[in-house]
Order: C-alpha cells, then sequence, then structure tokens
C-alpha cells in the first residue's frame, strides 16, 4: 500500500496532468474559432508553439528512454566466454 505522500505526490502529478491537457485542448481545438482580439488569446502562445512544444517534448522523452535503455543493456553486458 502506498503511503499517504506516495498518494498525495500522485493526485498532484494527476491534477497537473489533466490541467497541462485542458491547456492544451482548448489552445490546438477552441482558439482558432476565436477571434484573434478577444482577450482569451493573452493567455496562451502563439499557435506555432503549439507544435514546437510538443516536438520538443517527443525529442527529449526518446532521448530519455533511449539513454535508460542504454544504460541498463551496459550495466547488464555479461563478456563471451572463450572456449
Amino acid at each position: 500500500m502506498a503511503t499517504a505522500a506516495d498518494q498525495a505526490f500522485g493526485v498532484s502529478l494527476v491534477g497537473f496532468s489533466l490541467l497541462l491537457f485542458t491547456y492544451y485542448s482548448i489552445w490546438v481545438i477552441i482558439l482558432p474559432f476565436v477571434d484573434s482580439d478577444h482577450v482569451l488569446h493573452k493567455y496562451f502562445l502563439p499557435r506555432e508553439y503549439s507544435v514546437i512544444l510538443p516536438g520538443i517534448a517527443a525529442v527529449i522523452l526518446l532521448l530519455c528512454i533511449g539513454t535508460f535503455t542504454g544504460i541498463v543493456m551496459w550495466k547488464n553486458h555479461k563478456p563471451k566466454k572463450v572456449d
């Protein structure tokens, strides 16, 4: 069973993810249909960042996965036996 600190951390991660998903969904799906002089536009970055930021995040994620895989393979490397 998880401790209270672990559960609080998990709830905060889920809350942050929900907030980020809602922000990005409004930015990408709803904002293009709102007039460009509306006050809502001042709370969002320019539209080209909606493609750039997830792309950078994907590259960083792939680098982390590749680094982790490489480290695990390197640490589990067993030299071949010479017969």
